[in-house]
Formats: C-alpha cells, structure tokens, sequence
C-alpha cells in the first residue's frame, strides 16, 4: 500500500524528539525487566506463588513485577529474584 507507513518507521521519526526518545527508553527498561522475570520463572518450571515464596513476598508481587507497566521495582527486589532463580544480577550503565 502506498504511502502508508510501517510502524518501524513512524517510531524511528518518534525517536528523533528527544523528550519522546527519553519517555520511549524508559518504558522499555521496565517493560525489559518484566518480560525477563516472566521468562526465567517460566524457564525454572515455577508459578508465581512457587517464586513468590522462594522470595519472601506474595504471588501478587510477583504478578506486579511481570507487568510491563510497574514502575516501582527495586534493586534490592530485582536481586532477591535472581537468586531465587539463580542467577546473578548485573546493571549496567552505558
């Protein structure tokens, strides 16, 4: 179809405003991090309530911290998760 744009495209002129760029990166961190709890749960074969125990908190946390829309994960949290999971946390700034 001509003239219609793919949405890569759209979002690659959304990025180039800075403010929209900022907005979009930090969604996508917390976005990131929900998608790879989910993930190394279900890789361990755990429910939430299995991990939610193994970490001291309630399924209901664990069911927060898998949606991409929370914002208020911790450090201290993302660590008790890892290790649980076993696994280490590494955070990087670049």
């Amino acid at each position: 179809m001509k003239g219609v744009k793919t949405f890569k495209e759209l979002l690659k002129k959304d990025l180039e405003d800075q403010e929209f760029r900022k907005a979009f990166e930090e969604e996508e961190i917390y976005a990131s991090m929900a998608i790879t709890i989910a993930r190394l749960r279900e890789q361990s074969g755990l429910s939430q309530n299995e991990l939610a125990r193994m970490v001291g908190t309630t399924q209901q946390t664990i069911s927060r911290l898998e949606d991409p829309r929370n914002t208020s994960i911790t450090v201290n949290t993302l660590g008790k998760i890892a290790s649980a999971l076993g696994k280490q946390l590494r955070i990087k700034i670049a």
